[in-house]
């Protein structure tokens, strides 16, 4: 009997087996890592292209100064995720975790302020509208990386992508203080009862799983 060709995306399952440690570095990926990673590189890809998009647009010199910073420490982040997948070896380039420069402090509570609407023009664009484009940019991306890097095999390759979630992270908080600072993003507090009550809901743990097993069995 004749064999059939296989079809292009067809798993080969007479496919020999081999170890990692048989393999040379850019060869260790599995297939889903392969379509994981490309989606978080397209997804940076996209972020990047989006603020580029914005800059011309942003008026505010602390607006700007973040989206520049930003850009610059994506396009790295870009640059060793690209290296660590086509040669499963740790970067080249070293990287340093994100820090923002200005301070953390937060304003609470809540004042008027005019209801918000999408923009009737291109004129209209505000740095309130940009900045929230910018967290919800870097929130996704938090989370695409968080759900793609406990699919990684290569382990350089999951280091680097794991390695990014604290930094795309820490860059929307500093999105968030901006946009705090200036009134566009306010935070409610609740009553201080209730918050006492959310605050004493929970109570340390003294269990043992190992203890917990040494109980007759039934």
């Amino acid at each position: 009997m004749q064999n059939q060709p296989r079809q292009p995306g067809q798993t080969n399952n007479n496919q020999q087996q081999m170890q990692s440690e048989q393999m040379p570095p850019a060869q260790s990926h599995g297939g889903h890592e392969m379509f994981d990673a490309h989606e978080m590189l397209t997804s940076t890809i996209n972020v990047l292209d989006q603020y580029m998009i914005f800059r011309p647009h942003v008026n505010d010199q602390e607006l700007l100064s973040i989206l520049d910073r930003q850009y610059d420490y994506m396009t790295t982040q870009y640059n060793r995720m690209v290296e660590a997948l086509s040669t499963g070896q740790k970067p080249s380039m070293s990287i340093q975790p994100y820090e923002m420069p200005a301070s953390n402090n937060v304003t609470y509570g809540m004042k008027p302020s005019q209801p918000k609407k999408p923009s009737g023009t291109l004129s209209e664009v505000s740095e309130e509208g940009l900045s929230a484009q910018m967290q919800g940019l870097l929130k996704s991306a938090t989370s695409m990386f968080a759900m793609g890097a406990p699919e990684v095999t290569n382990p350089v390759l999951r280091r680097v992508i794991a390695d990014c979630i604290p930094d795309f992270i820490e860059m929307a908080y500093e999105v968030f203080l901006y946009q705090n600072r200036n009134g566009y993003y306010q935070v409610p507090q609740l009553q201080q009862a209730d918050m006492d009550k959310l605050l004493h809901a929970f109570s340390p743990s003294r269990a043992n799983i190992q203890q917990s097993n040494q109980g007759p069995m039934h």
